[in-house]
């Protein structure tokens, strides 16, 4: 059978493992299974949340309101915008898939760092357009404006914070670079990890009011997935001016998040003591791995998200040591497929984290 020809170049995402296949394949007791591979909040769904969906599950037979009226409402109400300023998607996945749709096709071009999400290239092969990369893997803004001006892309990604990374860019400096980027370009601030970088350093926080009003070609994307512990629901969104999200809008197809993830999500944003609780636990853990790897002579990224990333030297190999810790259980991310030999680790509970340094210290001193 034939396909459309844009699909022979085109990669599948890869996910982490689940833990069912790390059973079946490794023979390891699920109880004795660490999943710290795609940087989910580690202390589960606020218990106010648990109760909201428990409750609602039996009117799972209908639709939810397309409108999203009142998760919008709840979100102007946390950014001091308005409902018209933003479009939900099944996570901000698929407001990167409407951006993207939005603004390229063959000819056309998008510029992003040279390590950084996979979904902004592997959404764009599927248009044709063309991939400008930085040559630095982390955000180099001399390096994004440099090719900005010698190629004039039609869309730009800034993942702020950085994901697989884990950089950030102060504020001051995404604005002025922002500032020199022409109105018809437009710029992807993909906040996905914003909560945790404005809890570690003020100077980082992106307020997407302040950040759309500033600069009319920008867009804000936020996720349910990750400080706010909901990844099962898949609820995300984009922040921008109507204009914008208008467009955006006709490329929504109905329904496109569930009863209970819009539910879900409403219920999680009065919870606001949970997501604090939690992102405060995750930097006293990670403090944890900055000095697990400072005393093991181990580079590592200052990270603003619920990650850390350890480059590893010339002598470990990243691929065999993420397989040696996935045969014990222990389920991170390579970062080997990105050109980097790094691991990527999720940070957390304490539990968790007794168990994953524990291992990684037999195995890096050979015990």
């Amino acid at each position: 059978m034939e396909f459309n020809k844009i699909l022979d170049n085109l990669k599948i995402y890869e996910a982490g493992k689940p833990i069912e296949l790390v059973v079946r394949e490794f023979g390891v007791a699920e109880q004795d299974i660490v999943k710290l591979a795609s940087n989910e909040n580690p202390y589960g769904t606020s218990p106010k949340v648990a109760k909201v969906i428990s409750d609602y599950a039996k009117n799972m037979f209908m639709y939810p309101d397309d409108s999203f009226f009142e998760l919008k409402d709840a979100l102007a109400s946390k950014f001091s915008l308005e409902s018209e300023n933003f479009i939900i998607g099944a996570g901000s996945d698929q407001v990167i898939d409407f951006i993207i749709k939005a603004k390229l096709e063959a000819g056309k071009k998008v510029l992003m760092a040279k390590t950084t999400f996979a979904m902004y290239q592997i959404y764009t092969n599927q248009t044709g357009a063309t991939i400008l990369k930085t040559d630095s893997d982390t955000h180099n803004l001399e390096q994004f404006l440099e090719i900005y001006e010698a190629e004039k892309p039609d869309l730009i990604f800034l993942c702020l914070p950085n994901n697989p990374l884990g950089e950030m860019l102060d504020r001051a400096d995404v604005y002025d670079f922002i500032k020199k980027i022409d109105k018809n370009t437009l710029v992807v601030v993909d906040g996905a990890y914003q909560e945790y970088a404005s809890f570690k350093d003020e100077k980082k926080y992106i307020n997407p009011k302040d950040l759309i009003e500033r600069f009319e070609n920008t867009i804000y994307l936020g996720t349910f997935s990750k400080a706010y512990a909901l990844g099962g629901m898949r609820v995300g969104y984009g922040i921008s001016n109507k204009n914008i999200i208008q467009n955006l809008h006709k490329l929504r197809p109905p329904f496109n998040i569930t009863t209970l993830s819009l539910k879900a999500a409403i219920e999680a944003l009065k919870d606001e003591e949970f997501v604090n609780d939690s992102i405060a636990k995750n930097f006293e853990q990670m403090a944890r791995y900055e000095q697990y790897a400072k005393e093991n002579s181990i580079e590592y990224i200052d990270s603003y998200t619920n990650f850390i990333t350890y480059i590893l030297p010339e002598s470990i190999d990243a691929s065999e040591l993420s397989d040696k810790l996935l045969r014990r259980g222990i389920i991170i991310r390579c970062l080997k497929p990105y050109g980097i030999n790094s691991i990527r680790i999720t940070i957390g509970t304490k539990e968790q984290n007794d168990r994953v340094l524990n291992i990684l210290d037999e195995l890096l001193k050979g015990n």
